[in-house]
Order: C-alpha cells, then structure tokens, then sequence
C-alpha cells in the first residue's frame, strides 16, 4: 500500500480500516472507523480535502479526488462506491450505492438513501434527490426507492464489506 504525505497533509485513517496492499491514499484524507479501500483503489488528496465518513468501502479500482481550489470531497456514512467507479470533488450524503464504473462529478451532492447505478455519469453540479436512483448518461432519476431497497441493497452491501474485510486482517 502507498499512504503518504503531500503538502505537509498525512492521511488520517484509523486502526481498524482495512488498506488493500495496493492501494493508494495519498494528502488530505480524512477516514471515519470501520472503511476499506480495495485492491487497485486511489484516494488522491493532493488537490483538495477528502472527508469520509464511518462504514465505507471504496471498492477495487475506484478513484476519489477532487478539484484543486475548487471542491473537495466528501463522503458520508455508510456508503458503497462500487469497482472502478470515479468520485470527484462533489458529496455523498449517508446510505448511498455508487455502482460499478459509475463517475460522479465536480459540484454534485448524491443526497441520502440514493443509488446511482452502474456506469451511470452523473454531471457536474448535478443535485440527486434522496430516496432515489439515477442512471444513465448523463443520469437521470429512474425511480423511488423502497425502504426494503435501503435496508437489503444499501445497507446489507455496506455491512458485507465490513465482514469481507476481516478476512484480510
């Protein structure tokens, strides 16, 4: 694994994260308890601050950054970014699914209890509604989601990482 310090900036992660042994955090991160970032994954606070919150797996591949002088990123609570997916200087609230080879622009905010579904863009300064899901290119809402959908798809998949991770550590 690669952690280290740029502009004077050293990761904070704490003891219990698990860091594939090929991934990358580099800058101004700051990590809640309970992450992992995966194999291959790229967490690049050199530009800006990245903040994320407790309980996210940043999944194989998957890269965070953000915009110099302009938007940082942050990341809330309990929340999937799926494999290869690009998340740049914009927010995610708490209970969100980012789906595999999703990208997530400068200046949007991915509001609770949201999906945004494989290989969907979502563009610069996009507002997603909470309690739904986007997808496509550019994404677009495609539906409400379920409270069964919160608790077996968003939760269950933040909880299994929480899980996969034990087997590495």
């Amino acid at each position: 694994m690669i952690i280290k310090e740029v502009n004077k900036k050293y990761p904070k992660i704490p003891k219990d994260c698990f860091i594939a042994d090929n991934a990358t955090i580099v800058g101004d991160v700051t990590m809640g308890d309970q992450c992992s970032v995966w194999f291959n994954a790229v967490i690049r606070g050199d530009v800006n601050s990245i903040t994320i919150g407790h309980k996210v797996n940043i999944q194989d591949g998957a890269i965070i950054h953000a915009t110099y002088k302009v938007a940082a990123t942050n990341i809330g609570n309990n929340v999937s970014i799926g494999h290869n997916a690009i998340v740049h200087g914009c927010t995610i609230r708490d209970n969100v699914l980012i789906g595999m080879g999703s990208i997530v622009m400068d200046n949007c905010v991915v509001e609770t209890n949201s999906i945004i579904a494989a290989g969907a863009v979502v563009t610069k300064n996009t507002r997603v509604e909470s309690g739904s899901i986007y997808a496509g290119i550019p994404a677009k809402k495609i539906k409400d989601i379920s409270e069964t959908l919160v608790s077996t798809d968003i939760n269950k998949i933040a909880d299994n990482y929480i899980m996969y991770s034990s087997w590495f550590k």
